[in-house]
Formats: structure tokens, C-alpha cells, sequence
């Protein structure tokens, strides 16, 4: 018998051989490797060794993650899109589609909201962004907000306008966005009408506050729209539209009634998705009794003053609409800008088959691509509560590499 039995040698396999050649490898190099990874793969890798999840789980990682992300092109450039499934009898689900992946995963915060909630309560997903994901309580008519990162929810203080319920959150002019970017901080913002005034209101994280200001009627294009100002639609009825703007340096917002071309016409047929300062105009003519197809796709965004009309972008090509022309009863939309990039969600229902097209625009090559979804986790018999569109989650992952953020 050879001596390397009798002392018992242990061969290493060749996965682990591999995995200790990989190791071996600088961590610049070890970057580019692991960056060109489908996120469902990245977080399996991470389990694999603790070298690689401390690598992964870094801030240098994640911040080159998402910068390899949004350099991809429109299609998938560091999006997500979330869609809140309610299950019977009592139960829910985060689903999101990750752009780069090409796939859908399962979000798992009902077990860190249901601290902050009683059980069975009527949920409505709002707005996400970053690792923070709002919802609305219908029972105890509050907001609540999760953090993915943290793993941990919580209640707002409810709202200058008083507990609401989840109807009253269904609108266009919300908006959620990290303060400062890339942060777990945040500030919720929505433009609403009140006794016919239009009014600002603004939650900050950091402070746990609320404030609201009343909105200055602008007559006609005058103030420069700053970089980083936000356009919230505080109403709505077809074409007709009030716009308010806030921006840095403002002493308070200011409203408007932007008006489409004169060539726009009537609204029996058109759908108008107001978002992020932009609106498009979803054209349709009927195929058959309550049965449209979708003719046209029209985005339309203002100039560089604040208070001037809605004025054409782009028109989606006719071939890319050739595409996605299914019958349909009704629809709606989504509409927001992530990343310098444009995105437009449809779902629409025909005699109870959903459908849902994901068209992306990128301004600075005026190109418009059609971003394929797969089956969205069983769309028979969705009963969708919320919808968003958020950047790519650069804090997704938490450092601890025994709880993974979300699974498939």
C-alpha cells in the first residue's frame, strides 16, 4: 500500500481547487469577474467563502455593481420593477424583475413589515427607492416604511392631511427618493389640491417630520428649472393637468396648467401616465365591442423654464408598437425617470390575461428599446396592489452573509 493511504492524503475536489485558484486572483481583477454577474449568481457566490462575501458585501463592490449596471444600456441600466401580489387568503408578495438578470425574485418583506402591522392588514405599495420601500395601511390608514438593508419597518407620523386611507394614495404625484443617494435616508414627497389650492407636502427620514407649503401659481414660462428639481402632478382629469415644481433655492413650489398641442384632440381613446416631469400619451382604436389595440406612443416632457406647455420628445417607433399590439379592455401605467433614463410600464387586462410592456428611453441617444418581461409569477387572477420602478439596490445585500435579501 503506497505511503500517501497510509497517512490518510486528502485530495481537494475541483470545485474547491478552483475556488482557491480563484482567490488567488488581485481584487481588481476579481471585481471585473464578479461585476459581469447576473445578481442571482452574485448572491450565490457570496455563501460560497467568506473572502468572496466580504468582497461582495463591500461598498467599493456594490458601488461598482451599480455603476456597471447603469452603464448597460436603457434596457436593464440599474432598474428594477416592483409589483406588490396580493395572495388569498390573507397573504402578499413583493415581486421585483431585475433588468440585468432578465428574471423576476421574490422580495421578502412581509416578515419584517408584520412587526409594524397587525396581521391581515390591507397593504398598497406606494413608491421604493434604494433599500426603502413605502406602503400604505389601509386598516389603520398610516404609511409604513421598510428597509431592506436594515432589515427593519416602521410607522410614519401620519400626514398634514391626517390619517388616509389607500385610496387616497393611488395618484401620479408621489414621488420617493434617497437623500443624500445611496443612502437609507429618504424624502417622501406628494402634490395634492386642497379646497382647490394646490399644496406641497414633504417627509424627511432624518427628522421624522412633516412639512407642507402652499404652491405659487407661475402664468407663463419664467423661472429656470433647476438639475435637481421635482415635478409632482397634483391633478389630473384626461389632458388637462396641475403641475408643481420644487426646486433648490425656491422659497416655496410653484403650480401650473400645462397644456398638450392643439393636434392632441379628445381623450376617448388616449391614456395619459404623468411622471418625473414627463408625461406620454398612449394612443388606441378599437379592434372589437370594448376591445382596443394600442395605435401609438407619444412622450412629451417640458423646456428649460418652469410653467411653459407639454412639448413633444419622442414618438415610439411604429415597429417597436408592432410588437406589443395586443388586444386589450383596460390599462394602465406607470411612467418614471431612474438613472437618466425614461420608463414606461403598461399593464393592461383583456377578458382576465394580463400583460405587462416595459418600454425604456434613453434621451441621450433619443433611442427607445423594449425591454422583454417574462411571466410575472402567475398574472392569472392578479390581484395587484402598487406598482414602482426603482434604481438598481446598491445596499440590496446586507454585510452579514447569513440572511440574503431576496430569493428567487
Amino acid at each position: 500500500m503506497s505511503d500517501h493511504h497510509l497517512a490518510g492524503e486528502h485530495h481537494p475536489s475541483p470545485a474547491s481547487t478552483a475556488l482557491g485558484t480563484l482567490l488567488l486572483l488581485p481584487s481588481e481583477l476579481l471585481h471585473e469577474i464578479l461585476i459581469r454577474l447576473a445578481l442571482p449568481e452574485l448572491l450565490r457566490v457570496r455563501s460560497v467563502a467568506r473572502p468572496l462575501s466580504h468582497l461582495i458585501s463591500s461598498a467599493d463592490f456594490r458601488r461598482f455593481y451599480h455603476l456597471s449596471s447603469a452603464s448597460s444600456g436603457p434596457a436593464p441600466a440599474a432598474a428594477w420593477l416592483l409589483i406588490f401580489k396580493k395572495l388569498p387568503p390573507r397573504g402578499a408578495a413583493l415581486r421585483g424583475f431585475h433588468g440585468p438578470s432578465g428574471r423576476w425574485f421574490r422580495i421578502p418583506v412581509s416578515d419584517i413589515i408584520s412587526p409594524a402591522v397587525p396581521p391581515g392588514e390591507d397593504l398598497y405599495f406606494l413608491a421604493a427607492s434604494g433599500s426603502s420601500f413605502l406602503f400604505a395601511a389601509n386598516g389603520r390608514r398610516e404609511l409604513v416604511v421598510v428597509d431592506l438593508s436594515s432589515q427593519s419597518a416602521r410607522r410614519l407620523p401620519p400626514s398634514p392631511l391626517g390619517p388616509r386611507g389607500t385610496s387616497s394614495w393611488r395618484r401620479f404625484g408621489l414621488k420617493l427618493v434617497a437623500d443624500p443617494p445611496g443612502s437609507n435616508r429618504f424624502r417622501f414627497m406628494f402634490a395634492e389640491l386642497v379646497n382647490n389650492t394646490p399644496f406641497l407636502f414633504e417627509y424627511q427620514s432624518d427628522t421624522d417630520t412633516w412639512r407642507s407649503s402652499e404652491a405659487a401659481l407661475v402664468a407663463g414660462p419664467s423661472a429656470p428649472a433647476g438639475p435637481d428639481g421635482t415635478y409632482l402632478c397634483a391633478a389630473h382629469a384626461g389632458p388637462d393637468c396641475v403641475m408643481v415644481y420644487s426646486g433648490p433655492g425656491a422659497d416655496r413650489p410653484v403650480f401650473f396648467r400645462p397644456r398638450f398641442p392643439h393636434n392632441l384632440g379628445g381623450h376617448g381613446d388616449r391614456l395619459h401616465v404623468y411622471g418625473d416631469g414627463s408625461a406620454v400619451v398612449v394612443r388606441s382604436t378599437a379592434v372589437e365591442a370594448r376591445t382596443k389595440v394600442v395605435a401609438g406612443v407619444e412622450l412629451y416632457g417640458f423646456g428649460p423654464e418652469v410653467g411653459g406647455d407639454w412639448q413633444l420628445v419622442s414618438t415610439v417607433p411604429a415597429e417597436l408598437v408592432e410588437g406589443f399590439r395586443k388586444p386589450y379592455a383596460v390599462m394602465t401605467g406607470l411612467l418614471a425617470e431612474r438613472e437618466g433614463v425614461i420608463r414606461l410600464i403598461l399593464i393592461s387586462n383583456c377578458r382576465g390575461a394580463w400583460d405587462l410592456v416595459w418600454l425604456s428611453y434613453d434621451p441621450a441617444s433619443a433611442e427607445w428599446r423594449w425591454v422583454p418581461v417574462p411571466d410575472w409569477g402567475g398574472v392569472k387572477g392578479l390581484n395587484m396592489a402598487g406598482i414602482a420602478v426603482s434604481s438598481t439596490f446598491s445596499r440590496l445585500w446586507p454585510p452579514a452573509p447569513s440572511s440574503p435579501a431576496i430569493c428567487r
